[in-house]
């Protein structure tokens, strides 16, 4: 446990920071600053490290009721472990008794580096033995000793060496295969996306534009289960679903919630740049926008598997996942397959609160072009088929499965 070097006036003066960007910049219910400092102040205060600081304020931001929130010093970024391991995890009855299990593994993160498949059972980590409901450990520049049970009844014990980002400011870490893609049977073409990563996203829209167009297919499964989200990127996915230019989603920020404009008023996002080039100009057009923007489909033309597309989603597909999600839903250019999303879908900003803190906060709330609100809510699926970790441990996806059943017929 680290010490903390801040006085109690020190954290206080935080503290007043952190309610004062609340106060000005948080979107979402009116906060009640006063009654936040009230119930929270005292612990915050009398923090002894740097960890108890941390989670103290981090409890407070909780009490806001709304996703992307977050408290930590800029000299060690945080993630989520599923995050920084690129892999997800469900709850499970084994012959160990309730566990972990890892569910999403995707490409070219740490857990797969490592030889994690999904429907391996967590058992230990560092020696520890650890069981739900506390939560899987992993940070970011870190290395573990993990203990798996495998299908087969047999035990592997696998380094995870989680890499740390290459960027501070953006605690994020990109696997190193975000998109992938394979033929399955009968014409049907699997497009794997397993985060949106940058701001603009130009690589992942070049990666999937490439991807769809050398599966070649009449049929498209696209598998967003475990995607955590990211940036515009996900705007090239929902192009490639349709033909036309068509409303997505817009974004209103305080400013232009209370002026109420509506999403015709707002400038319009529909195009991904191909190169740095046209990076220059977006930044111009947009740059006294803040977070109000409408953004439309990019006109990319027909393709061979439009109308025949199965699309799936679990509850761990957060943020630029369900735009796309609701997106397909709403115009039918997809069959939605799996599990309700999580409906954690807000835009975010970092402030500097003093002594090298951040506050993150959300800044902007998202809608759908007809008005939802996806936030708490998520999105449900047109197929419900939960996760059945005996067909898996069996190697058999029966969500996958269902798709493909669905997308024949």
């Amino acid at each position: 446990m680290a010490s903390l070097n801040l006085t109690a006036e020190q954290r206080r003066t935080v503290l007043d920071a952190v309610l004062r960007h609340v106060a000005t910049k948080f979107m979402g219910p009116d906060p009640d600053t006063a009654s936040l400092r009230n119930r929270h102040e005292a612990a915050i205060c009398a923090a002894d490290s740097s960890e108890a600081f941390e989670a103290a304020m981090n409890g407070m931001l909780k009490d806001l009721g709304v996703s992307h929130t977050g408290f930590f010093h800029e000299s060690t970024p945080r993630t989520a472990g599923r995050v920084a391991i690129a892999a997800t995890f469900a709850k499970a009855q084994t012959a160990d008794g309730e566990r972990w299990m890892f569910q999403d593994v995707h490409p070219g993160g740490a857990a797969a580096a490592a030889g994690i498949r999904p429907g391996d059972v967590l058992l230990a980590i560092g020696g520890r033995e650890l069981t739900p409901p506390t939560a899987t450990p992993f940070t970011l520049g870190e290395r573990y000793e993990v203990v798996l049970r495998r299908p087969d009844g047999s035990t592997i014990s696998p380094t995870l060496d989680v890499p740390r980002p290459k960027d501070k400011r953006q605690p994020v870490v990109v696997p190193n295969q975000v998109v992938s893609a394979s033929r399955l049977e009968h014409g049907i073409g699997l497009l794997r996306v397993s985060m949106f990563p940058g701001v603009l996203g130009m690589d992942v829209a070049r990666d999937m534009t490439r991807a769809v167009s050398e599966l070649a297919c009449d049929r498209l499964i696209v598998d967003l289960r475990g995607n955590t989200g990211g940036g515009i990127g996900c705007l090239r996915l929902m192009s490639l679903l349709c033909d036309d230019r068509r409303g997505v989603g817009y974004s209103l920020g305080r400013d232009a919630l209370k002026a109420g404009r509506t999403k015709e008023q707002l400038p319009a996002f529909d195009r991904i740049p191909s190169s740095k080039w046209g990076v220059l100009p977006l930044a111009i057009r947009f740059a006294r926008a803040g977070r109000s923007v409408a953004v439309y489909t990019e006109r990319l033309g027909k393709a061979r598997h439009h109308g025949r597309v199965a699309l799936l989603i679990n509850e761990h597909a957060a943020s630029a996942a369900e735009m796309v999600a609701a997106f397909a839903s709403e115009y039918g250019l997809a069959t939605l397959v799996g599990a309700k999303t999580p409906g954690r879908l807000v835009a975010t900003s970092a402030f500097k609160v003093g002594h090298g803190y951040r506050v993150a906060l959300p800044v902007a709330a998202y809608y759908t072009w007809k008005g939802t609100n996806l936030e708490g809510h998520g999105v449900v699926p047109d197929v419900e088929a939960p996760l059945d970790a005996e067909a898996l441990w069996g190697g058999v996806d029966n969500q996958l499965q269902r798709a493909r059943s669905l997308i024949m017929n």
